[in-house]
């Protein structure tokens, strides 16, 4: 089996069965057609299957399966069908794996490719599972719930004034999912907020905006909000139209720098995150991954280009930058190639591949851990940022991380020695503030003067291309004389 370049997140659900030879019933448990069925099924319980038990061990809870479901059958207090008790039966054997891995009926199957082309209807707002609450991982730049404020960390409990705390995530989503033009209100728990926020917002089709673009002086900015099928296109055509908006000021209008921005950037595709990568380094590894079979290892090596001829870069990151989002992040930091500014991000370092079921769906599992081109596995760790900066003084920052999340995957197999100290960083590292003065506006993501790590990213990589790079807290009043062109 090849792997897949399938990394994704987002609530997701599949289907599969496999079963062996059935010999004999559990006492106590009702007999029932599924039951009886099952013996029949097979002559010969597959190698793979009996690694941690024996043939006989494996058949016993194969019956006990059917005999279970047989038992809700006859007598759960509502008529329910097989094809529920199935579905529901999968979805617990996979989610309960990790926070990552799923099952998909064939509909979500089917939505799930619909959002990684970049183009789907809804909120705009990926979510995820966590301890039986839904958990909002980001919302998209632009979407209905981008513009109605919704945060990452922000936890779901109410749709349209009902309670869905505790609920299955696809049945969330399912709810929040809707005509078009139709009003919904979604009412979130907000860190260190004093009482539930509702907000009202109008469902609508999401064409994704997975790139956006601004030149600020002489320093291009790219916001990267997830990995879709055309991230690494679109953000080629950004960084083309920059150098052409810098060229055409006339003399000393070239581009002398670029913020990279993965903030609260969920993930996405792996080969668009190597594919990105590889814009950027001209040499050496970008990422490796390490399945559970040795043969099934795999890594991708830079090809000798670098798009911007060796430009001084800043990426910017959070606690929302997660899985794609970080081998990016990751391979720019251990290949010098960047200097990381803000927070600590999310630390997902697993990899997962769909498994179509064809008629049925498709399972999402976790197949293997990656690892950044120093050999480190960043898993529940994250990745810490060279320069560290909050965005504000009140917010604690992006409250949830890998780490946090119900039986996640170990950390194994990575490098463990301590990482070399850089020595490289600009002289003006030492002197960023890491959060912003007490008479800092609060922020709002139209008004980039108001957003302070994008503020000090600017000033850093001002400074790396030897370009002024005058302390915007000096008066706690933020400049205004940037202008920002946005990419279509």
């Amino acid at each position: 089996m090849k792997l897949r370049n399938g990394l994704l997140l987002g609530s997701a659900f599949a289907i599969g069965l496999a079963a062996g030879p059935l010999a004999g019933r559990i006492a106590g448990l009702p007999e029932g057609p599924f039951s009886l069925g099952m013996a029949a099924l097979a002559q010969e319980v597959p190698a793979s299957a009996a690694d941690s038990g024996n043939h006989a061990e494996i058949a016993r809870y194969l019956v006990l399966f059917g005999q279970v479901l047989d038992l809700a059958r006859a007598k759960y207090v509502e008529p329910v069908s097989v094809h529920d008790l199935i579905n529901n039966a999968l979805s617990g054997m996979i989610s309960g794996l990790d926070p990552h891995s799923s099952y998909m009926t064939e509909k979500q199957y089917g939505d799930m490719k619909i959002q990684t082309t970049g183009n789907y209807g809804g909120l705009g707002i990926e979510v995820q599972g966590q301890d039986g609450h839904i958990r909002i991982v980001a919302p998209f730049d632009g979407s209905p719930a981008a513009r109605a404020g919704l945060k990452p960390g922000d936890y779901i409990v109410a749709v349209n004034g009902h309670d869905v705390d505790g609920q299955p995530v696809d049945t969330v989503v399912q709810t929040m999912k809707g005509k078009p033009g139709e009003k919904i209100a979604v009412t979130v728990l907000r860190e260190k907020a004093p009482k539930p926020i509702t907000v009202t917002m109008t469902r609508e089709i999401i064409h994704l905006q997975v790139v956006r673009s601004a030149l600020y002086g002489n320093i291009g900015y790219i916001r990267v909000s997830q990995f879709t099928e055309e991230t690494e296109a679109r953000m080629h055509e950004a960084f083309n139209k920059l150098k052409a908006q810098a060229d055409a000021k006339g003399a000393g209008g070239k581009l002398q720098g670029l913020v990279l921005d993965l903030r609260s950037d969920p993930g996405g595709l792996l080969n668009q995150a190597i594919a990105v990568s590889d814009d950027f380094i001209p040499e050496g590894q970008i990422v490796s991954i390490r399945a559970r079979d040795p043969h099934e290892d795999q890594r991708w090596d830079a090809r000798g280009t670098d798009m911007t001829n060796h430009l001084p870069i800043v990426v910017l990151i959070d606690g929302g930058t997660a899985s794609a989002a970080e081998i990016v992040a990751g391979a720019l930091q251990d290949h010098r190639r960047a200097v990381l500014l803000g927070t600590k991000s999310f630390g997902k370092g697993s990899v997962q591949t769909i498994f179509p079921f064809p008629g049925y769906g498709a399972v999402r599992l976790t197949t293997a851990r990656y690892y950044t081109p120093s050999g480190r596995s960043i898993q529940g760790l994250g990745i810490v940022p060279d320069i560290a900066v909050k965005d504000s003084r009140s917010d604690p920052g992006f409250s949830v991380h890998e780490a946090d999340l119900a039986h996640i995957i170990k950390n194994e197999g990575g490098n463990r020695s301590k990482p070399v100290a850089r020595t490289d960083l600009p002289a003006i590292a030492g002197s960023i503030p890491d959060e912003p003065p007490a008479n800092w506006p609060d922020l709002d993501l139209t008004k980039p003067d108001t957003d302070f790590q994008l503020q000090e990213g600017l000033r850093v990589v001002r400074s790396m291309a030897g370009l002024p790079a005058p302390d915007v807290t000096a008066n706690a009043t933020p400049p205004h004389n940037a202008t920002a062109h946005a990419v279509p």
